[in-house]
């Protein structure tokens, strides 16, 4: 199941990560993010999405065992000391990685008025980020977005800027070029590189991408006990060739 296969992928992006602070952002990267913390990231901190540190891993929409408080302002502390990595969305992305969740169109007269830059800033130039993007289209990647609302490697952000990489539900994307500009790492399993290049609006380095991994049936067992309402299959549904084609467009 394609779904399956995109929680694994955002759980590894908390590989190696250490004890910090995971702050996933909508249902896919929590998911992973939970199911990291339950095999290969024992350390990663995890919380209810507001101000709450869970002591074990509850099932998405269970109330967890809570062992500590993490009020607003010491998310600041932690933001700053860079113990932090945010998984975010995004409703353009462009080639270095600019975030866009703010305005489609010109900022003063928008088609489109979007979520505003909200911490997007200071997620992206004090810790590592990562972006979950459910339905990879040249609407989403773009040759340059509307605005800056995270940056990208293009700008002058400082020594504590670390895009990790970007998982969609067709790949894996990260930064680790000489340019700093986008490139394909892994296809996942159904997918093929020119489908991934079609849906992208610019040039991708593709020579080195590979077939996403598969999850061990370790794996499948803890996605199934922490998303028994399979939650992840209505974020990205198993859909005919055709269907999916249709919403490259």
């Amino acid at each position: 199941m394609r779904a399956d296969i995109c929680a694994v992928a955002c759980a590894d992006l908390f590989r190696g990560d250490g004890e910090i602070l995971a702050s996933p952002m909508g249902t896919m990267p929590t998911l992973g993010a939970r199911l990291a913390r339950l095999t290969f990231a024992p350390d990663l901190l995890i919380s209810d999405g507001e101000a709450l540190l869970f002591a074990d891993t509850p099932a998405l929409g269970t109330p967890g065992q809570v062992e500590g408080w993490l009020p607003y302002r010491a998310v600041f502390d932690v933001l700053a000391w860079g113990r932090r990595h945010v998984v975010m969305g995004a409703n353009q992305l462009d080639r270095f990685g600019n975030q866009n969740i703010s305005c489609i169109g010109d900022h003063a007269q928008p088609q489109r008025q979007l979520l505003g830059v909200r911490g997007a800033p200071g997620n992206t130039v004090n810790h590592r980020t990562s972006y979950w993007v459910p339905k990879h289209s040249p609407r989403v990647f773009v040759d340059q977005v509307d605005m800056v609302s995270g940056v990208g490697y293009d700008k002058a952000a400082g020594p504590f800027h670390d895009l990790h990489r970007i998982v969609t539900d067709l790949a894996v994307l990260d930064f680790d070029t000489p340019t700093r500009a986008m490139r394909l790492v892994s296809v996942h399993p159904g997918v093929t590189v020119a489908e991934v290049e079609a849906a992208t609006g610019f040039a991708l380095s593709v020579e080195d991408a590979v077939e996403t991994r598969t999850p061990t049936p370790e794996e499948l067992t803890l996605l199934h006990t922490l998303d028994p309402n399979n939650l992840r299959e209505r974020e990205v549904p198993s859909r005919e060739p055709a269907v999916r084609a249709a919403t490259h467009r």
